[in-house]
């Protein structure tokens, strides 16, 4: 585990409309708004978080804003301030009270030396602990983000993060914080967009009950049911009302210090399987294309 970064908070985005995107992401996507302000809209889970989706109005593409990570301490975060200029990244901003967002808190900025931005924060504000809701998000499991230099993208986040390889696969190094298989992913390409947003569900009913919602409301899953080999979660994914990608997951697997990572040759599926199961077809060539095309703002 990091000795910095107790794990993933939110992940903050640009979307053209705020309003398509509340009717989205609450009547649909089944989250609850936490802090409308002018021009952003702040969304919660079931759990603990203060919210899980940050959403401020931006233009006619989405954009990925920032994602934001918890630490362990206030002195993690200092941690943190050192060990990023160390490993090559840009300092936005020092430690100071996050007075502009609801969660609070204090917080940290910086850009990794291929130009995405991270907020670490400390003290922001939690909801009571409560019984998990059927059909709803928890909280943000892990994102991922692709990267056209996995060998710097992955030397980055341990030496700034303190961050850990669980796995890595012929496209993908798994990144790990806390008990969560991971919590950041790395999806080896040509480029640096964001590939896509995990929300952790209750139960593999919810995950299933999930899909059919979304293919009633005319978004149809590009991607599962199935179940992953590394991290061993179960999946559906789809594609938001502006081509962002986001995943309904359950049973993230849960390591220590003592998970052996493995590597590409011990993540093989035989010919035409995609998934532990091997009832998924492959992700959709549109799924493809959208986890290709939302990138950080060059501007947070």
């Amino acid at each position: 585990m990091s000795p910095w970064i107790e794990g993933l908070r939110s992940v903050a985005l640009y979307v053209p409309d705020l309003a398509k995107a509340e009717e989205f992401y609450t009547r649909t996507w089944h989250l609850e708004v936490a802090h409308r302000g002018d021009g952003e809209l702040f969304l919660r889970g079931s759990g603990t978080d203060h919210h899980l989706l940050a959403l401020h109005q931006g233009g006619p593409s989405p954009q990925i804003r920032q994602v934001t990570l918890r630490a362990r301490s206030r002195e993690a975060l200092d941690a943190v301030r050192e060990n990023v200029l160390r490993a090559g990244g840009k300092l936005l901003a020092e430690a100071h009270e996050l007075t502009r967002n609801p969660a609070g808190g204090i917080g940290l900025k910086f850009q990794d030396p291929h130009g995405r931005t991270f907020q670490v924060v400390h003290g922001d504000a939690r909801r009571e602990e409560g019984a998990p809701v059927k059909d709803r998000p928890i909280r943000l499991t892990h994102v991922v983000l692709n990267t056209h230099d996995v060998d710097a993208s992955q030397k980055f986040l341990s030496e700034a993060l303190g961050f850990r390889l669980a796995d890595r696969t012929g496209i993908m190094a798994f990144m790990n914080c806390d008990r969560d298989h991971h919590t950041i992913a790395l999806g080896i390409s040509d480029n640096d967009a964001l590939n896509h947003i995990a929300f952790l569900m209750p139960d593999f009913e919810s995950v299933m009950r999930g899909g059919g919602r979304m293919r009633d409301a005319g978004f149809p899953i590009q991607w599962g049911p199935g179940r992953h080999g590394p991290g061993n979660n179960l999946f559906n994914y789809f594609i938001d009302p502006f081509g962002i990608v986001i995943e309904y997951t359950a049973e993230v697997e849960q390591v220590d210090e003592t998970y052996v990572a493995r590597g590409p040759e011990d993540w093989k599926w035989p010919a035409g399987r995609v998934d532990q199961w091997g009832i998924s077809a492959p992700p959709s060539a549109t799924l493809k294309e959208a986890q290709k095309r939302v990138f950080f703002a060059p501007n947070p």
